[in-house]
């Protein structure tokens, strides 16, 4: 089975993480990326997670920020938070990543997209074959063209 016209159109080419990059060069090829996060592969290209704005969150501020609702009470600036977390731009990105991970099958359905999309907190989609990646699909973008899709017939 061959995906569908929709999928085709929002599927594109993603630049890569390697497990063992520093922070660092993860963080850079996010943001050159323009997408909010990449997937992440090991030595042997095989598709190992994710690592993005959310990942990057979590190594920058310390890790109490994630159990608590309000942080209004801390009092350190911006500054100081990265000053002290400094060190972290050379740790290896497996450390970050996100391992529960969602990919799709090259050849998945609009409603296998729009489903994984519906039922999964991600903002990127890796396309798979035989566990490499071979693409991604935003949210975004799929939202952008089953929208378009949608008022097109209304």
């Amino acid at each position: 089975m061959s995906p569908s016209e929709l999928t085709q159109a929002v599927r594109r080419e993603v630049p890569l993480v390697h497990a063992d990059d520093h922070l660092a060069v993860a963080a850079r090829r996010v943001l050159d990326s323009g997408l909010p996060a990449l997937p992440v592969v090991d030595a042997d290209e095989q598709l190992v997670g994710l690592f993005g704005e959310r990942e990057f969150f979590g190594a920058v501020f310390p890790g109490y920020m994630e159990q608590i609702r309000y942080a209004g009470f801390v009092k350190r600036s911006l500054d100081d938070a990265l000053e002290k977390r400094a060190g972290c731009a050379v740790e290896p990105v497996s450390k970050w990543m996100n391992t529960e991970h969602v990919d799709v099958p090259e050849d998945a359905s609009d409603t296998q997209i729009a489903e994984t999309f519906l039922h999964h907190r991600v903002l990127l989609l890796p396309v798979t074959a035989d566990g490499r990646v071979v693409g991604g699909i935003t949210r975004s973008d799929f939202f952008a063209a089953l929208a378009g899709k949608f008022l097109d017939q209304t």
